[in-house]
């Protein structure tokens, strides 16, 4: 992408025209009419800048990214809100190919204003149906809150988006969040938050209404507990409602320092994407449900051959790896003495010394009375030190296992081969156990 010629012939049209690097995501270029309306006045400012950034406003790559869809001597065709500078445009989008590089060639025309502006009904109703069609355009629900949430922090204006779930216990998590340029994160400071921090917003969510500071200063005596969370974030002014499934609150969402003026109207439009939001957590929970059931060993929870070759595909194979592969000793025996349930007993035992000693790694139950450990990236003297522990663990838990362990420096070798192995040495493992019980059995005779 370095021909002059072509930045010549593209630098003096009246249409918008941007190049992207489509694995760096950064910007190659852009013309005078795009430098002009995104605010770019020079080559050296657009250097280094992220497609995200510039062209969305976004901390974070896009939710829903057109890239996947383009491929080279294809133009794909798209009718976008843009909310970052408030127009509608036309999109002709392809792939170039060069010295091994793929660029995203993106030339777009503006049709016209479509924004959302306070009091304009007409208008508020273009906006919530762009960010349904942005939404449903994702391939997953997960990615449908993620889309709508960017498009919403677009263009309401707001530094951050954000949503918090109800957990079991009663205490809230920061589920998803988009944030604004130069915004900062906070998703993973806030997790486990207690109920009383938002208890006086129940309040409010239980009287059918929403939760709007204009000033955050203005709540410093009346809501301690809220203040003190809300103003080492920097948040000045925010817009809360809640979430309400079958006539229960689950949780709630809300937009962090947007516009002033567009405060009472932004109430009105995120309450009705409540409704929509709800029905997106309704299907990712059925998502989530079903894979459990596909990829989840029901009686212990850890995962099953499906979850085993799936997760196997995703070793890098650049990095060291541990395999333990694990055989239940005394199952048959307790199910034909004791019956089935005092056998399943002892498998969740076992499975329960596993997750203790392998807690961080990827575990799942291959047979009726056999289980596996994959560990990637682990030095071979921290696998050593956990399987010690492990048959500590079993022995205090009475879940006696056969063990068979492999390490190897990097996962070049082919995984199926190294978990034969591991397989191999636990059945001479079960072997020695076996002689010593029948060793045991005959002291008892003599």
């Amino acid at each position: 992408m370095t021909d002059e010629k072509i930045w010549e012939f593209y630098e003096e049209m009246n249409e918008i025209v941007y190049v992207v690097d489509m694995d760096s995501n950064e910007m190659v270029y852009m013309n005078r009419k795009a430098r002009e309306i995104y605010g770019i006045n020079s080559e050296e400012e657009l250097k280094k800048k992220k497609c995200y950034e510039l062209l969305a406003g976004s901390f974070s790559p896009c939710a829903v990214c057109s890239n996947q869809k383009l491929r080279p001597g294809y133009f794909l065709e798209e009718v976008n809100y843009d909310p970052v500078i408030k127009k509608k445009l036309a999109l002709k989008k392809t792939m170039i190919e060069e010295d091994g590089k793929r660029y995203r060639f993106d030339l777009a025309v503006d049709i016209g204003s479509g924004g959302w502006q306070a009091g304009e009904s007409e208008n508020n109703e273009a906006m919530i149906n762009e960010g349904l069609r942005i939404s449903l355009a994702a391939p997953t629900s997960e990615q449908s809150i993620s889309a709508l949430f960017e498009y919403l922090g677009q263009s309401l204006g707001g530094d951050r988006v954000y949503l918090f779930e109800e957990m079991e216990g009663g205490t809230f998590n920061n589920t998803y969040e988009w944030c604004a340029r130069r915004i900062s994160p906070q998703k993973e400071y806030l997790q486990g938050i207690p109920f009383k921090v938002v208890s006086m917003w129940y309040q409010r969510f239980q009287q059918g209404e929403n939760v709007i500071i204009k000033n955050l200063e203005s709540i410093r005596e009346e809501d301690p507990e809220v203040y003190e969370y809300l103003k080492p974030q920097n948040i000045q002014s925010l817009v809360v409602s809640p979430l309400i499934s079958e006539k229960k609150i689950i949780g709630f969402y809300g937009v962090d320092n947007p516009p002033e003026k567009y405060l009472n109207h932004i109430t009105t439009i995120i309450q009705i994407w409540g409704h929509f939001i709800i029905s997106l957590l309704r299907r990712r929970n059925l998502v989530r449900r079903l894979e459990e059931m596909c990829f989840q060993d029901q009686l212990t929870g850890i995962g099953n051959r499906h979850a085993m070759h799936e997760y196997i595909n995703e070793v890098d194979s650049e990095k060291s790896i541990g395999i333990v592969y694990c055989d239940v000793m005394g199952l048959k025996k307790m199910n034909d003495a004791e019956g089935h349930q005092e056998g399943d007993q002892l498998l969740i035992r076992a499975s329960m010394c596993l997750k203790r000693q392998f807690e961080k790694y990827a575990l799942f139950r291959v047979g009726g009375d056999e289980f596996l450990a994959l560990c990637p990236q682990i030095e071979e003297e921290e696998l050593k030190k956990r399987i010690e522990a492990l048959r500590a663990d079993m022995q205090k838990a009475n879940a006696v296992m056969a063990i068979g362990y492999v390490w190897h420096s990097d996962g070049k070798e082919d995984i199926d081969h190294l978990i034969k192995q591991a397989d191999e040495r636990m059945y001479e493992d079960k072997r020695v156990w076996y002689g010593r019980e029948a060793e045991g059995l005959h002291r008892q005779i003599h």
